[in-house]
């Protein structure tokens, strides 16, 4: 995944760098700022893949900052953090434009499966009706047609054929599969993503010792090449 410009609006020192931190690992390029004010002034004025937003700031607070982003027209993906837990706290940011809620504490890997999701989804789609080799993928059918029979897609094998489809070219880590298709709330092993991928070779007549389209890209993941 490229370097995204990401905006940290965060008060607290200490998770502030922590934040910081995570997102270099990542490869990312965050920027820092402590107060409303000024991360409203970035917001409108700078281009940013997605800004995480604490809620408790001096100045401004995040609810303001998220109306005025979205009252402007900027469609970033933003990404509230908050000590409230109540439910009517996280309806009023999620109406307020936010894309998710994430409550404090919370856990630093599961935060950075949230952001690399946010990111994600401003990816094109995966093509409806797509030709791989002699193989028909209609993902709107769920259905993969060779020599005019036609076999059912599962929900995860879709998931996991849309993925290829959507990024070809790009070698895709197992990881990946997990935080897309199955989701940060449920990681299996990725054993079972290896198990999947077989699936979708098979169903597309890519399976043997020499695949075609989806190939393995050892000890890191797949890449699909059409």
């Amino acid at each position: 995944m490229n370097a995204a410009r990401i905006l940290l609006v965060e008060d607290d020192e200490s998770l502030g760098f922590a934040l910081v931190d995570a997102l270099e690992r990542e490869g990312h390029r965050p920027t820092w700022a402590r107060e409303g004010p000024v991360a409203l002034r970035h917001a409108l004025d700078e281009p940013w893949d997605l800004v995480i937003l604490d809620l408790m700031l001096p100045g401004m607070d995040g609810y303001e900052i998220c109306r005025r982003v979205r009252a402007a027209g900027i469609d970033v993906p933003i990404l509230m953090l908050t000590a409230r837990a109540r439910e009517e706290d996280r309806v009023q940011g999620l109406d307020l434009g936010a894309d998710d809620y994430v409550v404090k504490p919370f856990g630093l890997k599961e935060l950075m499966a949230r952001v690399r999701a946010r990111l994600r989804a401003r990816k094109p789609l995966a093509p409806e009706v797509v030709d791989v080799g002699d193989a028909r993928v209609d993902m709107a059918a769920m259905t993969v047609t060779r020599d005019g029979a036609s076999v059912a897609l599962t929900k995860l094998e879709a998931g996991v054929l849309a993925l290829f489809l959507a990024n070809p070219g790009e070698v895709l880590p197992r990881g990946r599969f997990l935080d897309e298709v199955w989701g940060y709330h449920r990681h299996p092993t990725t054993r079972t993503v290896d198990m999947h991928v077989a699936r979708v070779r098979e169903k597309l007549g890519d399976a043997g010792a020499t695949p075609r389209f989806i190939r393995t890209v050892h000890g890191v993941g797949y890449r699909f090449d059409p």
